[in-house]
Order: C-alpha cells, then structure tokens, then sequence
C-alpha cells in the first residue's frame, strides 16, 4: 500500500521516518520534523486506515510494517526510524522483519507486549458524533466534550476530523480500528528476537505506565542492544509533555546521517 507522507528538510544521505499512534497522523509530529530537518531529511507518514492514506480491512503490525517497508524500499533504503505508541510497535516490527531497511531504530513509550486496555471509548466517542450538525471545531469539540472530559485528547482526536467534506467526516477507518483494537493493543505471535543488530533506543516517559519492568524485559529480548532513556515529567505522550527535550534525544541518537 502506498502511504501519504511529507517530506521536511533535503539534506543528503539516510532520512528519518516518524511514526504516529493509533488516531494520529503524520503531521502531529510536525514539531519534531522541523527539529529534525536541521541536519536531516525528514519523513513524516499516515499509516494506513489514518490520515490521507488508502483504508484497508488489514490493521494488524505485519500489514502495517510491510507499508513502512515498501516506503523505506521507496525512499531508498536504508532509513532511521522512530515511532509512538502503535508507530512503536510498527518500527519495532519493521526492524525486526526487514532489518536490511533500518539503521537506527527508536522506540517511544511502548514495548513489544500485549497490552491489556482497550481504546475503544473514544471510537465511541468519536461515532457517537453526529457530523451532519457539525460545521466548526467548537461545536465538535463541546459534542466531544459529553464524552471525554480531557481537552488535551479532544485535541488531538479533532485533528483527525476533516471539516472541508460534505458532510464532515474522520479521517480514520473507524469500523476497522474497532475491529481490529485486539491486534493493536496486542503484539503479533512468531516475529523473531534479536535480528537487528543496529543500534537502538526507547524513550518512556517517566509518568507513564506504558513500559513495565516486563516491558523493559521484552524489549531487551528483542532487541538485546537497546538502550532505555526516562524523560523526566513525561507521560505516554511524552513528544507533547516534554517537546524539546524528545527532539534533542533524537537528535543525538540520529545524528547526522
């Protein structure tokens, strides 16, 4: 499947490929793009059933992690690659599966596990919307608000609500993320351990309950390399909590390309 993405910066040599979590899209990692770009080409994508990219009724990782591959194929392989949440998972999977494409690897606020919550109130949420009445942000945002007392994930979500369609609609294949919310909280059966050998690192927010002592287990089975980086006064969204700090971290560990 070939993924809508946008590419910040046009300096030579490896670019870096950001990730987004499940009912983001590309341009919520915009801030980190720009601090990127400076030195880096930059590579910010939809995942498939997000976004402007194609829908699909497959939302599982190896399906996810074959489009990474075929844009990094695309690019011109290899890539640096980062992701949060569920773009974790995918560039975990990416790298495990086709390590050939991937010379550095970072993971935010996630481990290779299954995972016991469920996303599923704010689908709810989100389809209990009646966007035929909507015609502005504010009035999505007080509907949404019946629903979801944080205006931080109010925000986020009404990024993904395209008010230029008639009727408006989401961007974001609902029935199927629904469908399909077991294999994204989940981790797929058979990837194997310890294939990339590139270097590697996992950012966690230091409030979040995302990597447990068995995620940090799970990480260093596989990828034994990796090194484990808190940010201080972070929780799971650790890129919007603590920007900068998140950017110079990557910075560094990309390098120059």
């Amino acid at each position: 499947m070939k993924l809508n993405h946008t590419i910040t910066g046009d300096a030579p040599g490896v670019p870096i490929l950001l990730i987004h979590g499940l009912f983001g899209q590309g341009r919520n990692l915009g801030a980190l793009a720009r601090r990127l770009a400076q030195t880096r080409r930059v590579v910010t994508v939809d995942l498939r059933n997000h976004g402007e990219s194609p829908w699909d009724e497959d939302h599982r990782y190896p399906a996810l992690a074959a489009d990474i591959a075929a844009l990094i194929e695309d690019l011109g392989a290899p890539a640096d690659i980062t992701g949060h949440s569920m773009g974790g998972k995918t560039a975990m999977a990416v790298a495990l599966t086709r390590p050939e494409l991937v010379r550095k690897l970072a993971v935010m606020d996630i481990a290779p596990v299954d995972y016991t919550h469920t996303q599923m109130k704010y689908i709810d949420a989100m389809e209990a919307l009646d966007l035929s009445a909507i015609d502005r942000r504010s009035a999505a945002d007080r509907a949404l608000a019946e629903h979801i007392d944080e205006p931080g994930i109010r925000a986020f979500l009404l990024q993904s609500l395209d008010l230029k369609a008639n009727p408006p609609a989401w961007r974001l294949n609902l029935p199927v993320l629904r469908a399909r919310m077991g294999d994204l909280v989940g981790w797929p059966d058979g990837l194997p351990e310890a294939t990339f050998d590139g270097p590697a690192v996992e950012l966690m927010g230091d409030q979040s309950k995302y990597v447990t002592s068995d995620g940090e287990a799970a990480l260093r089975r596989y990828f034994p390399q990796i090194r484990i980086v808190r940010v201080k006064n972070a929780g799971h969204w650790l890129h919007a909590d603590a920007p900068e700090i998140v950017a110079e971290a990557l910075a560094s560990f990309f390098g120059d390309g």
